[in-house]
């Protein structure tokens, strides 16, 4: 071999490989990619690019297609000789070509292609940069054969490689010339833990998955030289929304939401500019099987230039997870990495531009067809409202889509139509979180809200509990738990005005009640204080305007990560029994005055869906209360 490394006359040239490519070798087969999988997505990726390439020389030069007009990718096995080979009849590559784009990373195909081109709008076509992908294929081949013919060209070209070995590039034989009159034929000898690739549907199944929507024919040659199309060649997003019926975006929605209802929602169009990408989007009408799975990972697909690269690039956030769909970038590079679709500004800017656009979808449909919508919130409102936990940015626009079961009725409410329908002096939204929808309404913290005709938001979902912890408003309105901090009623007028309230006792009569309460029940309560919220029921437990809401802190102790902060015990001063404590701490009755007490707190806890700490202390003073009672009258 000569100095400058090419071959003696009529030997192969050998070469090494740049030093970067020796590198990426290593990596592409122990750590770019974590499924062998996507060495035929590359390649075919290149065989469309080379596709692409050739029909865009010919519109200026149309003799390059000369007898063989249909473009086409095909893909044969031979389980005998243990060989697999991808074909196609694009672009080609000459000597230089295969040494450039196959032996070197300072230079790639497409990307001189691209640059070639500048503006030209045809150039957003194609797909990735040969020269880069193409390297996958030695984690499944141990050697690799490749013969092309530049379009035009008299001469076919061999590069052969063993990986770590170095290449060689040598005339085509007769045969090899024979075989591609024009485009590339890549063989790989597949490695023994690779023969799975050779099996037809094996093949088929990776060709649907990457590659279903490549704009050109994927055939595969079967062992009688038979040819069958394995891929739809039709990527529907691409389209024009006039152009799609109904029943084909339900049958991409199926197809790629591997589902079997009908979308509740479409969302197809394309965004042009600073960045080019098309999106197709479903929500569906029943939940998807993966939605509560602990990762709540997204499952929108991403694709560039009509490659499919991965559903785990998680361009929607966590409370969109229900969407299904596609989106297709022309700009973005086909070898995304994880970090960097992480890091990416430009997939950020996809990501914003998606979010914003499903939820202003979501607003539009329900301002138009409250109905529809109504069946999307009553599918996936508890993943929504994770939003009004995560994203501050938009809390303001989900909390505007979110619908909320109420006192007003059946129903459920926007917080929209609940301002609408605000009480005189009322200057806060109320709510209430608890586990159940029957306990809530009868929950007596209910109580002072019912008697002057204020709603009631009821809460009952887990996320409840936790986005209500931040701080939230609507029209300038804030939100208000009923079991948290001070409630004053006082200011909004009662429904009957001629059902004068009770008046109570003296102030020194209640404090001296409280007082006694609180030495009763010790560490068991935070405090005990006079109720706004009671007007029926004698006792209720809340939280403190600085601790958790007492929905939240029960399920943190459920997992043991609670703070153990105790509840404040409120009393109804007006009702029967809290003035049978008074009474009993006036004359001095101590085993009274501590029995009265423990039962105060014991049904609170019970009306708030808890038991209470001692029950069988419970069920002995309630018996003697009974038994005593009856005894009196008897």
């Amino acid at each position: 071999m000569n100095g400058d490394g090419s071959a003696a006359q009529g030997g192969p040239e050998k070469h090494q490989f740049q030093a970067e490519v020796a590198e990426l070798l290593n990596l592409m087969i122990h750590s770019v990619y974590s499924e062998t999988d996507v060495f035929l997505r590359e390649l075919v990726s290149n065989a469309s690019d080379a596709c692409d390439k050739v029909r865009y020389e010919a519109i200026a030069r149309p003799e390059l297609l000369a007898g063989d007009e249909r473009l086409a990718i095909r893909i044969k096995p031979d389980e005998a000789a243990r060989t697999l080979t991808i074909a196609d009849n694009g672009i080609g590559m000459d000597r230089q070509e295969l040494i450039d784009n196959l032996g070197t990373l300072a230079r790639s195909g497409t990307k001189a292609f691209l640059k070639g081109l500048k503006d030209a709008k045809d150039g957003l076509g194609l797909i990735g940069q040969f020269g880069v992908g193409f390297y996958a294929a030695f984690m499944v081949a141990d050697r690799i054969e490749v013969t092309s013919r530049r379009a035009s060209s008299a001469e076919a070209w061999t590069w052969t490689s063993a990986s770590g070995a170095g290449f060689e590039v040598s005339p085509a034989t007769e045969a090899q010339a024979a075989r591609v009159a024009r485009g590339t034929e890549i063989v790989l000898h597949l490695k023994e833990d690779a023969v799975r690739y050779l099996q037809p549907y094996e093949l088929e199944r990776i060709v649907r998955t990457y590659s279903d929507h490549v704009l050109f024919p994927i055939e595969l040659i079967d062992d009688k030289g038979e040819a069958r199309q394995v891929n739809a060649a039709s990527a529907l997003w691409q389209r024009s929304k006039s152009e799609v019926t109904s029943e084909e975006y339900t049958q991409a929605y199926r197809s790629l939401a591997m589902a079997f209802d009908e979308p509740a929602l479409t969302l197809h169009y394309k965004v042009e500019g600073r960045q080019s990408y098309a999106v197709l989007l479903f929500v569906p009408s029943t939940p998807p099987f993966d939605l509560t799975d602990p990762a709540r990972k997204g499952r929108v697909k991403l694709y560039v230039r009509r490659v499919y690269i991965t559903d785990d690039a998680e361009l929607l956030p966590a409370y969109l997870r229900f969407v299904r769909g596609v989106v297709d970038s022309e700009d973005l590079p086909l070898n995304l990495s994880r970090e960097m679709l992480q890091n990416n500004p430009q997939v950020r800017q996809i990501r914003n531009g998606l979010v914003g656009r499903v939820i202003s979808e979501l607003e539009s449909v329900a301002s138009k067809d409250a109905e529809a919508f109504g069946k999307i919130w009553e599918t996936f409102g508890s993943i929504l409202k994770e939003g009004l936990y995560e994203d501050g940015e938009r809390r303001a626009q989900l909390l505007g889509l979110a619908r909320f079961a109420s006192t007003a009725g059946d129903k459920p409410r926007s917080i929209k139509e609940y301002v609408a329908d605000l009480k005189p002096n009322q200057t806060e939204i109320y709510y209430l979180v608890g586990d159940s929808l029957d306990r809530l309404k009868s929950n007596p913290k209910l109580e002072a809200a019912k008697a002057r005709g204020v709603e009631v938001l009821l809460l009952t979902d887990p996320v409840d509990a936790f986005w209500t912890t931040l701080p939230q408003e609507f029209e300038g309105k804030p939100l208000k738990s009923l079991s948290q901090g001070e409630v004053d009623f006082g200011l909004i007028p009662l429904v009957d005005e001629k059902k004068p309230e009770d008046a109570t006792v003296d102030a020194e009569d209640d404090a001296s009640v409280l007082a006694a309460a609180k030495d009763v029940l010790g560490d068991a309560v935070a405090d005990v204080k006079a109720s706004t919220r009671l007007t029926d029921s004698a006792s209720c437990l809340v939280a403190s305007a600085q601790g958790r809401d007492r929905e939240l802190e029960r399920l943190l102790e459920r997992q043991n990560r609670g703070s153990g902060a105790k509840p404040i015990l409120e009393l109804n001063m007006k009702h029967a029994m809290v003035r049978l404590l008074a009474t009993a701490k006036k004359e001095d009755r101590t085993q009274d005055v501590e029995d009265l007490a423990n039962l105060l707190l014991d049904q609170a806890r019970i009306l708030d869906g808890e038991i209470p700490s001692d029950p069988a202390a419970f069920a002995r003073r309630l018996n003697d209360y009974v038994v005593r009672a009856l005894r009196a009258v008897a």
